[in-house]
């Protein structure tokens, strides 16, 4: 069972707080913008852009706005910067609006080429796990078809008993490149969105030589969302607040700032053995307080409720089935 839009109305204010553009720090395009993808209730293959205009404003639909629109936020973005002006002027303009209650948000990105992770990546989760500061960022990844949306259900792999939570500050580039330099990395991302790294902890840690692909990349294990945050919508992503409740308890408080290797390294550590296309989604690592290192451990069951917040991005909410 999903879990209904309405059951987030409470959790709308995370969406309303002031953002505040770094002026040394142009995003691409240079637009501030909430971009999602939708469908609308009763036509579960119609995905939709939108762009969010604010607490009980709607979205405005891209496509209704101006039919040349592309369908998708990955298309949107290679299209480069006249896509982004482009929804940008549709914001503006506040026609074709639907409202929230008519629609069902989906990830903000579908199909991506690549999803890169990162792991020990928080200075606070390496004395969690009392384990050195990586020298060099740790890089595993997830396939696309794990990727869900931010209020859709997660299925609890009848192959795995210790499925795992993890709340972390996702990011989407925007353009293509590679061999990027660190001081042009920002300008290759498109924005910041809540990902939630479900991680089969028995297949991560215990199986398949400990490998990390297996136990990360199960059906619905990367939930994404609410929205695509554009770089110039946020203040400073890396001095963000972070958090991950179940069932309404917190388990994981923490800030972006902890992060060992910040998002221009990320682009640039990572474009040097790939070339980075637009819609490709990189998630950062997480905080302390996952499951497996409680005493004793805590793993995820059929009915938990896992909510993920980051500061001005919002919250993503699951529930376990």
């Amino acid at each position: 069972m999903r879990l209904p839009l309405r059951a987030f109305h409470t959790f709308r204010s995370l969406f309303s707080q002031k953002q505040t553009t770094n002026p040394q720090r142009r995003g691409l395009g240079g637009a501030a913008m909430r971009l999602v993808q939708f469908c609308r209730h009763g036509d579960r293959g119609g995905i939709r852009v939108g762009v969010e205009l604010g607490e009980g404003l709607g979205v405005v639909d891209l496509k209704a706005f101006d039919p040349t629109m592309p369908s998708t936020v990955r298309e949107l973005l290679e299209m480069g910067d006249q896509g982004l002006e482009r929804a940008q002027r549709a914001m503006t303009c506040g026609q074709s609006v639907v409202e929230h209650s008519d629609i069902w948000l989906l990830s903000p990105v579908l199909a991506p080429e690549k999803v890169v992770c990162v792991g020990i990546n928080y200075r606070d989760h390496c004395l969690e796990q009392n384990v050195p500061i990586p020298n060099e960022p740790v890089i595993f990844n997830k396939f696309p078809s794990a990727i869900t949306g931010p209020y859709d259900d997660i299925t609890l792999p009848s192959e795995s008993q210790e499925v795992d939570w993890e709340v972390e500050l996702a990011f989407v580039i925007g353009r293509r490149g590679k061999h990027i330099k660190e001081e042009d990395a920002l300008s290759y991302v498109a924005g910041f969105t809540v990902a939630n790294d479900f991680s089969a902890r028995d297949w991560q840690m215990k199986r398949n030589g400990n490998q990390w692909l297996l136990g990360k990349t199960f059906d619905s294990f990367c939930p994404l969302g609410p929205a695509l945050v554009t770089t110039d919508a946020v203040q400073d992503p890396h001095n963000l607040g972070i958090r991950c409740l179940v069932n309404g308890e917190t388990v994981q408080s923490s800030n972006t700032d902890q992060m060992i290797f910040k998002t221009a390294t990320l682009v640039a550590w990572v474009s040097k053995f790939v070339t980075l296309t637009p819609g490709d989604v990189f998630l950062t690592g997480t905080p302390p307080g996952v499951g497996v290192f409680r005493t004793p451990p805590v793993f995820l069951k059929k009915g938990d409720v896992v909510e993920c917040q980051i500061d001005q991005l919002g919250s993503i909410i699951n529930r376990v089935v």
